[in-house]
């Protein structure tokens, strides 16, 4: 008895576009080469959430990220490793820390070149940025720039980054604390105030993996500070005007969260077909009690739900919420230095009452 011959199958573009032949496969041996450790931004990741990884064996090879350690002599467990391979370029930015190291994985040859424009951009041009191409083949070559004075060309597709971050005076770095200055948003005026906002994610109290609606959302300030907390969490920013939608997913992408989800929805009807939140922000209160409702009964066992409300009327509907299902109210006051003639004073902005409930 003969066995049948071996068939050989190229990769196509996208990956994905494989996974039906070899499904059909299961059951039978194959074999998927791969370069590197494939369970490391690999197609063996991919692999593993639709086949049971009982039922693969994976043989991992150095990945391009421990290639690029040893040839630079960067200790790896101090390295942010990121992955630009079909992703947007300003997912660097929220490590893009002077003094930080990055191993950046390029899509093509152009990677490169784009990322310095953009680090030059945000006054990060001092950064260094090595470019590893082809490494562990005949073809490997190492060069290296400054982000603002970048001129390698012909750059092998097959490419990772190395980029040792420096910064110059004033560069708009992203701090590892919520309260980002409002100036750095686009913004038509409604956006929770930096302090606020600040005490807002506070309450929201992110962790590991989780989901918030940022219904009513203005400018997306809040959903981009809760996403900015760990590259984890996720968030949808439900708006109904347009051109404020349109804004949240520019703002988004400008701080180096493009992930966000812009709903461009009225509440509560936008909210159908959304994952169950486990944090739900209603800023300024949403004058129709049914928002509240349809949160509330959502928000999963644990979760939070904050609404911060400045007039008179949503001010009564978190009475209203807090003396029926109890949680937390607080007035948030602030005031900032402004110029009254040739003196100075400090002039209150509109008080914000603040209701924090979480669910049974």
């Amino acid at each position: 008895m003969h066995a049948e011959p071996a068939i050989s199958l190229a990769w196509p573009s996208p990956l994905q576009d494989a996974f039906p032949a070899i499904v059909a496969r299961r059951g039978s041996p194959v074999v998927v080469l791969a370069s590197g450790d494939p369970l490391f931004y690999g197609v063996g990741s991919l692999l593993a959430a639709i086949i049971d990884p009982e039922e693969m064996t994976v043989l991992p090879a150095p990945s391009s990220f421990a290639l690029a350690a040893a040839r630079l002599g960067w200790p790896g467990q101090e390295v942010v490793r990121v992955s630009l391979h079909g992703r947007a370029l300003e997912r660097i930015l929220p490590h893009a820390q002077p003094g930080a190291r990055i191993f950046a994985l390029s899509w093509d040859g152009t990677t490169p070149t784009r990322l310095a424009a953009l680090l030059t951009s945000r006054g990060l041009g001092p950064s260094r940025l090595t470019v590893l191409e082809a490494m562990g083949g005949p073809r490997e070559r190492r060069r290296s720039a400054r982000a603002d004075a970048f001129d390698i060309e012909d750059i092998d597709p097959l490419n990772l980054v190395a980029v040792e971050v420096a910064a110059t005076p004033g560069a708009r770095v992203i701090p590892f604390t919520p309260g980002l200055p409002d100036d750095w948003f686009e913004h038509d005026g409604q956006i929770s105030k930096r302090e606020v906002r600040a005490l807002t994610v506070a309450a929201l109290r992110p962790t590991r993996g989780e989901t918030l609606w940022d219904v009513g959302a203005g400018s997306g300030s809040v959903a981009i500070e809760w996403m900015l907390s760990d590259a984890s969490l996720g968030a949808f920013a439900i708006e109904e005007n347009a051109v404020r939608a349109a804004r949240i997913a520019r703002n988004a992408l400008a701080f180096g969260v493009p992930d966000l989800q812009v709903i461009e929805a009225k509440a509560p009807a936008g909210l159908d077909g959304l994952p169950d939140p486990d944090a739900v922000f209603i800023g300024g209160g949403s004058g129709d009690p049914g928002v509240a409702d349809a949160c509330l009964g959502r928000l999963k066992s644990g979760g939070r739900l904050v609404i911060n409300a400045v007039t008179v009327e949503t001010t009564a509907e978190v009475f209203a919420l807090q003396t029926r299902l109890g949680g937390d109210l607080t007035q948030i006051a602030i005031a900032r230095l402004d110029r009254i003639g040739s003196f100075h004073a400090l002039r209150p902005a509109l008080p914000v009452v603040q209701w924090t409930w979480v669910k049974p």
